[in-house]
């Protein structure tokens, strides 16, 4: 088992989830189902051949916004 960090974000009408782990992401029209579909997505992207795609250990992550002046 393996911990799946990811980030999730409006986009018009859907739900975006990005993993940070591995470069996966999918959508939904809720934030559950957004996750929900991330991880199978991911499951089925490491599914055929693991050590062939690389999984990033992801620590603590702070996912922020900023504005500036440019």
């Amino acid at each position: 088992m393996r911990s799946l960090k990811y980030v999730v974000y409006r986009e018009g009408k859907y739900f975006v989830s990005q993993c940070l782990n591995v470069e996966v992401s999918s959508f939904g029209k809720t934030i559950d189902e957004a996750v929900t579909n991330l991880k199978d997505a991911v499951e089925l992207y490491l599914k055929d051949d693991s050590e062939m795609y690389l999984f990033h250990d992801v620590g603590d992550a702070l996912i922020g916004e900023a504005f500036i002046n440019a």
